[in-house]
């Protein structure tokens, strides 16, 4: 264990993906820490130690910090904030398949620990909410208990599935908006065993900095890939044109610009249509905001495109999926991109197989229209064509020989490249890149 402020307890309220890696990393570094999620099943799993999804290292986090008695979990709001200093509210606010956020799953639910709160603690949100939200609820609280002192403040969270405990105890920096003074003490101490720069602002500002930053990065990546998509045309290789933006001063080597996937899930469509909405409502006319989402839905087609450009029609053919997660290193399919893509084949007539080390079974409608097979070798056997969808380890161990000698046509659509050092020069492999022309 670590050695986080002695005597703070703090409560993480939502224990999906990010608030179990806030509870477990907390906890490890010393914290007391109470988990609160309503969903009883879900806590009931948590206490057995067993994370609601795969991460690296949270399984063995959590039984740790449970055994260390530092980690404990309930659905009974009482118990879990009796005496807790700051409750951390950490929902992943549920997103439809046309980006609309549930906002109000979290809202209400936060209301519901209003009465249990400690005068002098601190409630600190993290869940993806439109700006104002901090506000509303702050109002709210101090029309039903005006007596009592809370600070209200927003943090967004920058955690990645598939690297979420390191990412958050390796932040860069934390942003955090508070209205008042009173309550930087508290966000100091839980903080301080990480080490993580505070950049201190307003409470919108910080609401609005999560919107700007995944808009920003969402911009990023529909304009690198629609530069790729007039490379190809034009025999142009988009990396070199990736290569000659990073170096320009204005731009940086760290800029989002790496021609590859659409962007999927619902965390980047979530915030531009947070700031579509917001700047609608005051009156403004967004007009790169709302051509972000439309830029992304047609380049999520580029595969489709590629294949039929080679084959023509689709029906019949086999086609291999390697990796159906959202991202590799976790097995949630939630709004993942390869699903999408394998409803799309399937639509287009095409035999779809595929593998993936997290996933032995897909959704239900799915059945007997997609088959998952055990490994990548056996999703390879007489395939027309490969499609690399979610980008695991595992598949760099297959070679130019595997393919060629298991597929019947060994063409391989690589949207990023990730396989390009095994595939790219091997005069077998019809190997296609996003950005590059054929």
């Amino acid at each position: 264990m670590g050695d986080g402020e002695k005597g703070m307890k703090v409560c993480v309220f939502g224990l999906y993906h990010t608030g179990s890696t806030v509870a477990a990393s907390l906890a490890s570094a010393g914290f007391s820490v109470a988990g609160l999620d309503f969903d009883g099943g879900a806590v009931k799993g948590l206490q057995g130690g067993t994370p609601p999804l795969f991460e690296p290292g949270l399984e063995e986090l959590f039984k740790f910090a449970i055994e260390a008695e530092q980690l404990s979990f309930t659905s009974d709001p009482e118990k879990a904030l009796d005496g807790c200093d700051l409750v951390w509210v950490t929902f992943d606010t549920p997103v439809d398949d046309r980006d609309n956020a549930d906002v109000g799953y979290v809202t209400e639910n936060v209301v519901k620990v209003f009465p249990y709160l400690k005068d002098g603690s601190v409630l600190l949100i993290s869940s993806q909410l439109p700006v104002g939200t901090t506000s509303s609820l702050e109002r709210a609280f101090c029309q039903a208990f005006p007596q009592r002192r809370v600070s209200f403040a927003y943090s967004p969270e920058n955690l990645r599935l598939g690297s979420s405990i390191e990412s958050f105890k390796n932040q860069a920096r934390v942003v955090v908006g508070m209205r008042c003074v009173e309550g930087r003490d508290v966000i100091k101490r839980l903080f301080g065993p990480f080490g993580f720069p505070i950049v201190w602002m307003g409470v919108e500002s910080a609401e609005m900095t999560k919107h700007a930053l995944n808009a920003f990065l969402a911009a990023s990546v529909a304009f690198i890939n629609e530069i790729a998509a007039i490379c190809e045309r034009v025999g142009a290789e988009c990396k070199d044109v990736e290569t000659g933006l990073k170096s320009e001063p204005r731009i940086g080597k760290g800029a989002y610009l790496k021609p590859g996937g659409a962007f999927s899930g619902g965390t980047l469509a979530r915030d531009v249509k947070f700031l579509i909405s917001i700047a609608e409502k005051n009156g403004l006319k967004p007009g790169l905001l709302s051509s972000i989402q439309k830029s992304n839905d047609e380049h999520k087609l580029w595969a489709e495109r590629k294949l039929s450009e080679y084959f023509g029609s689709l029906k019949g053919r086999k086609v291999t999926v390697l990796g159906l997660t959202y991202k590799p290193q976790t097995s949630t399919l939630r709004r993942s991109g390869a699903i999408g893509l394998c409803g799309r084949l399937v639509g287009m007539g095409a035999q779809v197989r595929a593998y993936d080390p997290a996933i032995r079974r897909l959704p239900p409608r799915f059945n007997s229209k997609v088959i998952v097979l055990d490994s990548s070798m056996d999703a390879l056997l007489g395939a027309d064509a490969l499609v690399v969808a979610t980008e695991w380890e595992d598949f760099k161990r297959l070679t130019a020989d595997n393919l060629a000698d298991s597929m019947r046509h060994p063409l391989v659509l690589d949207q990023s490249g990730f396989l390009e050092s095994a595939l790219k020069h091997d005069p077998r492999i019809k190997y296609i890149t996003v950005g590059k022309a054929v």
